[in-house]
């Protein structure tokens, strides 16, 4: 099968999706298929000689994977990103990646963030007849939209933290009572996340939230132990635990080896694991999503349960939780892959 492993992109979590396509890319070819390893923003060019035989660009003996570097303690910068395609703003796709998608069998979505999980690219692949693995736009999109995940979690039974949401300059009548969490609305990876537990805090952390959305979601604070539950194809994983050594598990923690300890299968007893487990279904359900999916939790002294979210396109590099959660199945990395692969063809 000739496969193109989608990554890179624009989004603040261009580095995580440079490093899961990577991974990816290795673990389909080490199952022997035809894969490659696209920057959806950047492209490919065409070699001289090349432009009429795409079936060649997937036979070609060499690591697409390249020098990608390593996911760095702060964000990636994008402007330089965008400074190297002129035409950026006419057009997202790099040159010749939706040629290449048309000539594969499948797409394997290794993007995260903007674009890649609000379902921007997947609706356009439906257009085109692309098959593609993770979830369809319509559920990348509730998904993606904090408000609404939490709205539908509410309606269909699924406990949530308290929460309010603005947009830039509409007065803030509402309060949540410190500390709070404050979010930008449709982020990932924990950009744009802070603990605010005074007013000048608070103010602080709008600002940032605001820089990368124009909504934000301000949280009632969950002071407990943090899980994460994958989802494939509507059946939960093993629960994992996160506690990262120090503060929350933002951005720096979640993808710096070390900074976090995660514990799979979860020591939590069978009756939470179940109580977890179920929510997470329920949430898979509940926003309707497809092949997989991971949702993240948090759990207070009392042991009550709140989702907090749903992730769409979860990460696949060293330090990601969903394949933790498959190898305490047996489930090696590449077998995860080609699990996902296949769902998605069928």
């Amino acid at each position: 099968m000739k496969i193109v492993v989608l990554a890179g992109g624009t989004s603040t979590e261009r580095d995580v999706s440079l490093s899961s396509g990577a991974m990816i890319y290795r673990a389909l070819k080490s199952r022997g298929y035809n894969a490659i390893l696209l920057d959806v923003y950047l492209g490919y060019e065409w070699e001289e000689g090349k432009q009429n035989n795409i079936e060649s660009i997937f036979d070609q003996d060499r690591d697409w994977a390249g020098e990608l570097g390593s996911i760095s303690e702060q964000n990636p910068d994008i402007e330089q990103v965008k400074a190297m395609r002129p035409d950026g703003e006419k057009n997202f796709f790099g040159p010749n990646v939706i040629r290449l998608c048309q000539a594969s069998d499948a797409v394997f979505m290794a993007l995260h963030g903007e674009n890649g999980e609000n379902g921007k690219i997947q609706a356009c692949f439906d257009l085109m007849g692309i098959t593609y693995t993770g979830t369809d736009y319509v559920s990348s999109a509730l998904a993606m939209d904090k408000g609404i995940s939490k709205e539908l979690f509410i309606c269909h039974g699924i406990p949530t933290p308290a929460y309010i949401r603005f947009q830039k300059g509409q007065e803030k009548k509402e309060r949540i009572s410190f500390p709070c969490i404050v979010k930008a609305c449709c982020g990932g990876s924990s950009v744009g996340v802070s603990i605010a537990e005074t007013e000048m805090e608070y103010e602080r952390a709008l600002a940032e939230a605001f820089q990368y959305d124009d909504e934000v979601i301000v949280e009632q604070y969950i002071d407990g132990r943090e899980f994460s539950v994958g989802v494939m194809e509507g059946k939960a994983l093993p629960v994992i635990e996160i506690a990262p050594l120090e503060g929350f598990y933002n951005y720096k923690n979640k993808y710096q080896p070390g900074a976090t300890v995660e514990t799979c299968p979860a020591r939590i007893s069978p009756e939470k694991t179940r109580e977890l487990q179920k929510y997470a279904e329920e949430a898979f359900t509940a926003l309707r999503l497809k092949n997989y999916a991971r949702m993240d939790f948090m759990m207070n002294g009392k042991g009550e349960v709140f989702c907090l979210e749903a992730n769409t396109l979860p990460g696949m590099t060293p330090t990601s939780l969903l394949p933790q959660e498959a190898a305490a199945l047996g489930m090696s990395f590449e077998e995860l892959c080609e699990r996902i692969l296949e769902a998605a063809v069928r």
